[in-house]
């Protein structure tokens, strides 16, 4: 198979992985719904905000390896969100979907193999061009 192909085709290896950050990854989203649902459009607000803040952080020209690419893929800053919303004094629950929000994006984004060791077909200069296949020789 050329290299075209096996980017399509998921490794043997990678199927478990896929499946334990999908389990999450759906707990999480029907979860983040619950609470909008629950506390209105505030916590709607935070949850998409933060689902979405990956891709603002790369809009905004965080790159890999970069610190703010590589903070915003990282499991444990919205479990802090999480743990310490769960356990703490604050009440006001757009914080606790905005760390439901972001949790489920890096549970995604995991389950389809888009996570910190994954670049999406990218070469390792980042460049998409080259991941395509349109350098010039």
């Amino acid at each position: 198979m050329t290299p075209e192909h096996t980017r399509d085709v998921p490794a043997s290896r990678d199927l478990p992985r896929r499946i334990a950050w999908g389990a999450p990854a759906l707990f999480l989203a029907a979860f983040a719904v619950f609470e909008s649902v629950k506390y209105g459009l505030p916590t709607t607000a935070a949850a998409l905000a933060f689902f979405a803040l990956p891709s603002l952080a790369g809009l905004a020209g965080a790159r890999p390896p970069g610190l703010v690419h590589q903070a915003v893929h990282r499991v444990w800053f919205p479990l802090a969100v999480l743990v310490g919303y769960t356990f703490g004094p604050v009440v006001w629950p757009p914080l606790f979907t905005a760390g439901l929000g972001w949790l489920t994006r890096i549970a995604v984004d995991r389950t389809f193999g888009r996570g910190l060791g994954h670049d999406s077909g990218r070469d390792p200069s980042h460049s998409r061009a080259a991941a395509d296949g349109d350098v010039p020789a």
